[in-house]
């Protein structure tokens, strides 16, 4: 679980990376215009098949524009992926675009100057919108500096031999209310199993992505961490999240040390909070299932979180006409079904499961995952992303993980220090 959960997130630390260290002036200075048609460099994240899928497009695009060839790589090694990356923004060599951006990191780059405004581009947003729909939570200032790439809206995953050896109906759980979870947690640990549920206790920032914010997500009908420069959690649905998640510790349902392995390989495990990129991972070791994250009320259709991604255009790009062609290339119908049977990862389009009828019908695993896309939310962009999030995690952890303080000293405590952040 660890590292998979590592792998499927190294884009978005890459991402949060570059607004906490900031860039340098030089960094914003725009090299080209819109209408540069020439060659480019694309960065891919480093997922295997993910990397596969931009080769394959790539190529494609080449063979038809001979003049504006387009040289894709992974980002460059280094100490670390966000080193490389920040590195190349503070000295304007930047690529062109970037796929597997963090939505919440696009407020730190606009203010640093460093991403094209695609709006401005030639039919910029009616292409963005007809594709993916209004998308308005993905706007900074009004304009879309980012094109809402593919979602992997989180869901509980679980083990379909462990739940049947509890007594729970693999098919058909009945877990979607809190106490309903809790029941079943119980029965799973009863049965012999070291955890129901296994979230990383570790204080990485992302980590609330994983446990409190889809729950949250559910039981507020998509309110974000930050609305209107405010925290919003610091509230009665907030309240009934964090105490779910106390329980869970308190009665021993889901230890408070890391995993030192993949704890749904090894069975010591019978749920996770994951997207669709998990599936591949448990083809040949476990039968999984997949169910909506619990509300304290069990209601249908609850939202979750997105875990999106996004691509951007840079401003040291200097065939931005050329990008601009290619990323419409690269997020067309036909590009987004090849990113589908390659990753199984959901393009960010209307009608997902419409679109692409044989690849849902062939795999029917990710069947869950597109009726969940159409009722998610992201994490909010926000400026002082990395630390707005340190700050809650830090609280978080310290009230609900290891009981060191309560649940109401939490609250707040995060609360205050987000808006102190956001205001800043």
């Amino acid at each position: 679980m660890k590292k998979i959960r590592a792998a499927a997130l190294v884009g978005a630390v890459s991402a949060f990376a570059l607004v906490a260290t900031g860039c340098s002036a030089g960094a914003g200075t725009t090299a080209g215009s819109a209408d540069g048609k020439g060659p480019i460099k694309v960065w891919l994240s480093n997922n295997e098949q993910e990397v596969a899928w931009g080769h394959a497009v790539v190529d494609a695009w080449n063979k038809e524009h001979p003049d504006e060839k387009v040289t894709a790589q992974e980002i460059p090694a280094g100490s670390s992926s966000e080193e490389a990356i920040t590195a190349a923004i503070t000295a304007g060599t930047a690529p062109c675009l970037v796929y597997n951006v963090a939505p919440a990191a696009v407020s730190g780059w606009v203010k640093q100057g460093g991403l094209v405004d695609l709006s401005k581009l030639d039919g910029g947003d009616d292409y963005i919108t007809s594709r993916g729909g209004e998308l308005a939570a993905y706007k900074t200032d009004g304009s879309f500096y980012q094109l809402p790439w593919k979602s992997n809206p989180v869901m509980v995953m679980y083990n379909k031999a462990l739940f049947q050896a509890a007594g729970i109906d693999p098919e058909d759980p009945q877990m979607n209310t809190y106490d309903a979870f809790l029941e079943g947690s119980k029965k799973i640990v009863a049965s012999g199993v070291q955890s129901a549920i296994w979230p990383a206790p570790t204080s990485e920032f992302y980590q609330p992505w994983f446990d409190f914010y889809p729950l949250y997500l559910a039981e507020t009908d998509g309110t974000m961490l930050v609305e209107d420069g405010k925290a919003t959690f610091d509230s009665d649905a907030g309240k009934k999240v964090a105490e779910f998640w106390k329980t869970i510790y308190d009665e021993k349902l889901a230890p408070n040390e890391a995993s030192t392995d993949d704890a749904m390989s090894a069975g010591t495990t019978a749920m996770q909070l994951a997207g669709p990129w998990a599936i591949p991972s448990y083809a040949d070791t476990v039968d999984v299932g997949f169910m909506p994250v619990p509300t304290s009320d069990g209601r249908d259709n609850p939202t979750t979180f997105a875990d999106s991604k996004s691509v951007s255009m840079f401003t040291a790009c200097k065939n931005q006409g050329t990008a601009w062609d290619f990323l419409q290339f690269s997020t067309n119908e036909d590009s987004d079904g090849q990113l589908l049977e390659l990753t199984g990862q959901m393009p960010m389009r209307t009608d997902l499961a419409g679109t692409y009828p044989d690849y849902f019908s062939a795999n029917p695993d990710y069947t869950a995952f597109a009726k969940q896309v159409e009722a998610t939310a992201d994490v909010p962009s926000i400026p002082n992303s990395v630390e707005a999030w340190q700050a809650f995690r830090d609280e978080y952890s310290s009230a609900v993980i290891f009981g060191k303080t309560s649940i109401d000293e939490f609250l707040k405590t995060a609360a205050s220090k987000i808006d102190k952040l956001v205001a800043e």
